[in-house]
């Protein structure tokens, strides 16, 4: 039997992956069943859909049926503090993200994982410990009783703040460090206007100001989730209603109207700013009994929008792996470690590095003349310059492989600008040197210049 413990989403499609090889899957989750529950708890941050994600759910049969639910954003529009939006697109013509809400995936891939006849879906049960030695597990019920159970395969994909990982603590030789970033997070909700979405929807809206940055994505029913990242220190400086307005109109003015000033003096205090963790750890497994996947692996902070699509990437690597392997959980298990390490450690380093990009780095005009230079020679050559953008979004290049190959882009592009440029100054020495300018022509003109300057300057 083979028994994942999940914190949803990645949990829920392992058990499908698992139970469409034949294997008795046992599913174990903390909390209620969310289908049925009159309050969700947990995250509600909007989930980025891309290609590694649609990979995995088009596995299990399941991608048509989740983007019929999404929204597709097909590229940045950048807010800037006097108003003026500009767009900057993801990829090529017809290259999109999928904005798509959280519970609603979660209950489809809950619903998905029912359908098969030998899977079976426990709520409710807290995992107090497990055996490495011998797979048996203790959960304890709300009722204060407590269930046992013993399975051939423990799958921990609870989360960032996992318990079967604990049991990978007691261990030697594992390596693990989490890192909690100073900013924090807030969201806030952007109604319809007249029946219809506030702003264009088919766009990821970024509000960047180089220290903290508010995003809005798109639902279903014409809302933007809108989230603001900033340093827990900013938040805590505003402790009234006032002192809200007063930071949106400084830094935001054009989302006041859209939001709503009362819904904004409500909605500030209504929760305070949460944290956001980085994990990374190695190995994965232990033995040939336990394998971590998802944020229980490699939690990631969400600015790169791969934390679910790598966790949903787990499953189809793992799945390949299996194949590879002939289902052999001794083999399985370390070449998963061994392949998938690497590729999680590179894409939560990739994740910190684009919250700079997001909130500071679109401001810069180098930045975007650099998406211009790197997007046209992605078009004239296809297979030898790819963004990375591209790489990690768009395509399955593993990871790490994709930012080797940044970085060797970024260092022979950066080469051939410096070339050209020099190159330009050089060709221009040479044409005045071969064609000398009237001299008394040019100092005409410069007195008139001069001229009007001065004219400027004068009260």
């Amino acid at each position: 039997m083979v028994t994942s413990l999940f914190i949803f989403e990645v949990g829920a499609l392992n058990a499908c992956f698992f139970a469409k090889r034949g294997f008795q899957v046992e599913v174990y989750e903390t909390r209620e069943d969310i289908r049925s529950a009159n309050v969700v708890r947990g995250r509600s941050i909007n989930l980025a859909l891309s290609h590694r994600g649609r990979q995995a759910l088009k596995h299990v049969g399941m991608e048509e049926k989740i983007i019929s639910k999404g929204i597709p954003m097909n590229a940045r529009m950048i807010h800037a503090l006097s108003g003026k939006q500009s767009p900057i697109p993801y990829g090529k013509k017809g290259q999109y993200i999928l904005s798509v809400d959280r519970a609603n995936l979660n209950k489809e891939l809950l619903t998905e994982a029912e359908t098969y006849p030998n899977t079976k879906l426990n709520f409710d049960h807290k995992l107090q410990d497990w055996s490495a030695e011998t797979g048996l597990m203790t959960f304890a019920r709300p009722d204060g009783s407590k269930t046992q159970v013993r399975a051939d395969l423990i799958v921990g994909c609870d989360g960032a703040f996992s318990a079967v990982r604990k049991q990978f603590l007691r261990r030697s030789r594992f390596n693990y460090s989490q890192t909690y970033i100073p900013h924090g997070y807030m969201e806030l909700t952007m109604p319809p206007k007249h029946g219809e979405f506030a702003m264009k929807p088919n766009y990821l809206h970024i509000w960047p100001r180089n220290t903290f940055m508010m995003i809005a994505l798109p639902n279903l029913d014409k809302t933007f989730t809108c989230t603001l990242f900033m340093p827990f220190e900013e938040f805590e400086k505003i402790t009234t209603g006032d002192e809200v307005i007063e930071f949106f109109q400084k830094y935001f003015p054009d989302a006041i109207p859209l939001i709503g000033a009362d819904a904004l003096k409500r909605d500030y205090f209504r929760l305070p700013a949460q944290a956001m963790v980085s994990v990374k750890c190695s190995p994965y497994h232990i033995g040939d009994k336990c394998v971590l996947m998802g944020d229980a692996a490699h939690a990631v902070v969400p600015f790169y929008g791969q934390g679910m699509n790598a966790g949903f990437e787990d499953c189809i690597v793992f799945d390949e792996i299996m194949n590879q392997f002939n289902e052999d959980f001794g083999a399985v298990l370390p070449e998963y470690t061994r392949v998938r390490v690497p590729d999680d450690h590179a894409i939560a380093d990739l994740a910190m590095y684009n919250y700079v990009e997001m909130r500071a780095h679109v401001n810069s005009k180098w930045f975007i003349f650099r998406k211009h230079v790197d997007n046209l020679l992605h078009i004239l050559m296809p297979k030898t310059i790819i963004p990375l953008y591209t790489m990690v979004t768009f395509t399955r290049t593993r990871y790490h492989v994709a930012v080797e190959r940044w970085h060797w882009q970024d260092k022979v592009i950066n080469r051939g600008l410096l070339a050209g440029a020099v190159g330009a100054v050089f060709g221009g020495s040479y044409l005045l040197v071969k064609n000398p300018p009237n001299i008394n022509k040019l100092a005409v003109a410069a007195e008139k210049i001069w001229n009007k300057l001065a004219a400027l300057n004068t009260p």
